[in-house]
């Protein structure tokens, strides 16, 4: 806890002063992956990630998955709106250029779609979980297609690139799933001694334009995911 705040100390003035110059700030992509080292991950990244106009399309284990991609591509994310309401927690998100959607808002749909389409356009790489929940990390959920509405159809020149996460001997120990409320899990991983070296696999990218609609896209995300 000690290492986090202090991480959370440099980086926010850091950050700060790049806003303040109207710079593009790197820090909150690699406070995220310094936490990442914090919690005892090891990223290994396998494969070439693109680092812009490009979607990445992820099987999701915890929010460790969050910490481990925002530090090897500097990604924003999408994520339920019930996250921005998470003390400090939803706020470091808006730090990160963080996309919240509600399932349940269908009038705001529209307007969601837009943010995402806008972060691309703003050259930061997005990242959808479209599983829609965590899973086991052996099981390959279901992809939700509706996630992938702002790719129906896609903005120009965005590539699709599917990742693999692979926790290696710790999945079972650090993989989020049932309904573990979030602080019992974030105590678990914190508890944890040791390292654990988690693989970042990064599959082909391709063209959505290629795929026709969302649901396509979706399935085609999901065949080169489990291809890996």
């Amino acid at each position: 806890m000690a290492a986090l705040l202090l991480a959370l100390l440099v980086a926010l003035p850091l950050h700060g002063a790049w806003r303040v110059l109207g710079r593009k700030s790197p820090w909150p992509p690699r406070f995220l992956g310094l936490v990442a080292r914090i919690v005892g991950a090891r990223a290994r990244v396998a494969g070439t990630p693109l680092r812009h106009d490009v979607v990445f399309v992820s099987n999701h284990l915890s929010w460790i998955d969050i910490l481990l991609l925002s530090g090897a591509t500097g990604s924003a994310f999408v994520a339920k709106s019930e996250l921005r309401g998470v003390p400090l927690v939803g706020w470091l998100c808006t730090l990160n250029h963080t996309v919240f959607v509600s399932r349940a808002d269908r009038m705001a749909v529209t307007a969601q779609i837009a943010e995402i389409r806008g972060a691309l356009a703003a050259e930061w790489p997005v990242t959808l979980f479209p599983e829609g929940t965590t899973g086991d990390g052996t099981t390959l959920l279901p992809f939700k297609a509706a996630l992938l509405a702002a790719l129906d159809p896609p903005p120009p020149g965005v590539r699709i690139q599917p990742v693999q996460i692979d926790y290696g001997a710790a999945t079972h120990e650090l993989a989020w799933v049932g309904d573990e409320p979030g602080q019992h899990h974030a105590a678990r991983v914190l508890k944890r001694r040791g390292s654990f070296v988690a693989t970042l696999h990064f599959a082909e990218d391709f063209n959505p334009a290629d795929y026709g609609d969302r649901k396509a896209i979706a399935a085609e995300a999901r065949r080169r995911i489990e291809a890996l």
